[in-house]
């Protein structure tokens, strides 16, 4: 059983990090969809804006229960983010309410929990709260990719991009479950798993900016290229390891290099969209939404190596 107060912050930590992922899962699946499918439009409109809402509740009581660690990580928010949303809505006409986001970077960590029990109840709500609306994107993602892998569906996603963000909401579900089964995640005891779950994430996110990049745009796709190379040879490096064939800390030392690498160069390709300097069809917020994620699994890796 973990105590309250790790109950509180990893909870309230999870949530910060993965509800944005999925509201913007949402946007991304709205946005792409036919006007033959207006019922699906609707449907991750809704599901977007209950996972506003759910963020909002959740930054709400976060102020001072969280990690300084996940702030200076930026995985919840970045200094382009809210620029990033501004363009969205501009773009898009879709309203992304900013607010959430000033709020979250006026967020302090700590380093003292107030563990009374109506805060304890409160996040335990949340995290009812949040399995209800996992639950609803996970099946909302099946049945697109369902109707899409059986061409009964056009939608301008890839199918892999379905099923990678599917794969996504599936982890953020499993770890709710654990919180609120008092269950110890122990992320350095299953670094195997988290590496092979997060290297294929790079991967595909490189495979994904590689696809939607402009013709012209021949050094973003070499290097896009390069990193989705790179990081589906570290995942066969994982489970060499795994064979006891390589030493893990020698691998976990040639992803976080590769992590660190992708990481600047999602930085720079959002600065890119933002700036108007390349040529693509990728939403900035997309930009902004990977760079998020690699940062989050650059913050995994630095625990991995403080744990061995």
């Amino acid at each position: 059983m973990i105590s309250n107060d790790i109950f509180i912050r990893q909870s309230l930590e999870t949530h910060l990090f993965f509800s944005r992922i999925m509201k913007e899962h949402s946007l991304f699946l709205q946005l792409r969809f036919t006007p033959g499918d207006p019922e699906y439009v609707s449907k991750a409109n809704k599901l977007r804006m209950d996972f506003d809402k759910f963020l909002l509740d959740v930054v709400n009581i976060s102020n001072g229960n969280i990690s300084n660690e996940l702030i200076e990580a930026q995985e919840i928010v970045t200094p382009y983010t809210i620029e990033a949303e501004e363009k969205s809505i501009f773009y898009t006409g879709v309203i992304i309410p900013i607010n959430i986001t000033r709020k979250e970077l006026r967020l302090n960590g700590g380093n003292y929990i107030s563990c009374d029990e109506r805060l304890e109840k409160m996040v335990c709500a949340l995290n009812e709260r949040a399995i209800d609306l996992i639950n609803c994107i996970i099946e909302f993602k099946i049945d697109i990719l369902n109707n899409v892998t059986s061409c009964y569906m056009f939608t301008l996603n890839y199918p892999l991009l379905i099923d990678h963000i599917l794969r996504e909401a599936k982890l953020y579900l499993s770890i709710i479950h654990k919180l609120q089964n008092r269950e110890h995640i122990f992320l350095d005891k299953e670094i195997y798993e988290q590496e092979l779950f997060w290297n294929r994430i790079m991967a595909e996110h490189s495979m994904f900016i590689r696809g939607l990049l402009d013709p012209t745009e021949n050094n973003l796709i070499n290097a896009a290229n390069d990193f989705a190379n790179e990081f589906q040879g570290l995942n066969k490096a994982v489970l060499e390891a795994m064979d006891k064939s390589i030493p893990v800390d020698e691998v976990t030392d040639s992803i976080l290099e590769a992590t660190r690498n992708i990481s600047a160069f999602n930085a720079q390709a959002t600065e890119g969209l933002l700036c108007c300097e390349i040529m693509s069809v990728i939403l900035p917020l997309l930009g902004d939404h990977v760079l998020r994620e690699s940062n989050h699994f650059l913050r995994l890796l630095k625990m991995f190596k403080e744990s061995e």
